[in-house]
């Protein structure tokens, strides 16, 4: 049975997940070994199969952990006791501040998602669906209590917001001008302005 953690305690599923993703982001995912990824963590090649089923599976994990994250932040926005207005503005901002917290998982996953196995990629696009569908259906609940406009329909307000989310790792800088806060507030002030009737 592989050790669960290491000497500082860190547990085995992290270190090798800490180190494919490092190796996936300076590499890309298809010049990255399993080998590299166990020598990188430290662990046994036997101990990465024992909790991953393969190098695929380590890539989906990288993306699946953000959107499960993302995906628990939104319910809670979803379900506060706050006006809808407020509600839609924190889950748009939200949504940029923790793709700029996990940039390099973003970008691996959107530089690589074509690397998935077909089951696996069905898996991934069943749950951002479920995300989006989410947000959408707050962007919806805003238009028919008139908060917003329904001149545009509500899947495309959704796709306008999530393709500037999306193409984050491609121009973010964590060493640029705004502050993930700074660039969540003006993403989320534009998505609200264009929803405002």
């Amino acid at each position: 049975m592989p050790r669960t953690t290491d000497t500082d305690g860190t547990p085995v599923p992290q270190r090798l997940l800490a180190a494919a993703t490092r190796l996936f982001a300076e590499q890309g995912y298809d010049r990255t070994s399993v080998q590299e990824i166990v020598e990188a963590a430290g662990v046994t090649k036997g101990a990465l199969y024992h909790y991953f089923g393969s190098k695929d599976d380590l890539l989906h994990e990288v993306y699946a952990r953000v959107l499960r994250v993302q995906q628990e932040r939104l319910d809670a926005f979803a379900d506060a006791p706050e006006p809808v207005e407020k509600r839609v503005r924190d889950a748009a901002a939200d949504v940029v501040v923790t793709t700029i917290e996990n940039l390099d998982d973003a970008s691996i996953f959107f530089r690589s998602m074509h690397h998935l196995s077909p089951e696996k990629n069905k898996q991934v696009r069943a749950e951002r669906r479920r995300y989006h569908e989410r947000f959408r259906a707050l962007v919806e609940e805003g238009q028919r209590a008139g908060v917003f406009s329904t001149a545009t329909p509500a899947d495309l307000v959704v796709d306008y917001h999530f393709g500037s989310v999306h193409h984050l790792s491609t121009w973010y800088r964590p060493d640029g001008p705004l502050s993930p806060q700074q660039v969540a507030d003006h993403l989320a002030d534009l998505l609200l302005r264009a929803l405002r009737p």
